[in-house]
């Protein structure tokens, strides 16, 4: 199985790579736009590539912009790269993870547990109206939530997570009044992050499954950086990704 993993900053792609390769080995493979992929061709495992687990992690940058063309990136060099000495190529991702540190909703998802969204939601694409936001389907082109991989659940149960939408937004919120709002519209939502849509947006376009895994580093509402436990969050995403690595192991068999 071949996993790419995708989030926004390097220190996101440092734990996510202490948890799938704790000690392992981690090779460094430049793709096109200036992106290195961390390749950890044991997932954990201690055995190395021929258990059939590979895990790239990818830094892509903040936003699902910056997300989207980064993961779509790496997709296209994966199902495009030659086999080495002549061999067939290699195949394409088995499944995209978009990972990282996010917002937990009050009463849902408090600091330092984990999120595995069972939708993925773009909260703010759409239109404003006196009558409030409309989804961009309501609009009548394109759409605003992809479903994760029926893995999702699996992964779920694994890391003891919440399972619930999360909501990707461009702007975080910073008020108890867009919390509220966002709660009113998506009220069975428990995270909030920047780059889960874009990254299911490329992944979906590229017909390969797609989940996102979130640790809560801090509240969604009013921005107050002293109860923000940003370290705290990095720590549960490397666990995470540890509890993760024997879903992929099963699965790969």
């Amino acid at each position: 199985m071949r996993v790419l993993v995708v989030t926004a900053v390097g220190a996101e792609a440092d734990s996510v790579t202490a948890g799938v390769s704790p000690g392992g080995p981690v090779t460094a493979h430049r793709i096109p736009g200036g992106h290195t992929l961390r390749r950890c061709p044991d997932a954990g495992t201690g055995r190395g590539a021929e258990t059939g687990t590979t895990v790239d992690v990818l830094a892509a940058g903040a936003g699902p912009a910056a997300a989207a063309a980064a993961t779509a990136t790496a997709l296209t060099a994966a199902a495009t790269a030659p086999g080495a000495h002549g061999a067939p190529a290699a195949p394409g991702y088995d499944l995209v993870v978009s990972a990282g540190i996010g917002g937990g909703f009050a009463g849902v998802a408090p600091l330092g547990s984990i999120v595995v969204a069972d939708a993925i939601v773009a909260a703010d694409l759409g239109a404003e109206t006196p009558d409030g936001h409309l989804a961009v389907e309501e609009l009548g082109f394109g759409r605003s939530v992809h479903r994760p991989a029926v893995l999702s659940e699996r992964i779920a149960e694994a890391l003891d997570a919440v399972h619930a939408p999360v909501l990707t937004v461009s702007t975080v919120t910073g008020t108890a009044a867009r919390a509220a709002e966002l709660t009113a519209r998506h009220p069975r939502a428990a995270a909030e992050a920047m780059e889960g849509f874009g990254v299911a947006e490329a992944a979906v376009r590229h017909g390969v499954p797609v989940a996102e895994i979130r640790a809560v580093s801090n509240a969604v509402g009013p921005r107050d950086r002293a109860s923000w436990r940003i370290g705290e969050a990095l720590e549960a995403l490397r666990n995470a990704f540890r509890l993760l690595s024997p879903v992929l192991e099963e699965e790969a068999r």
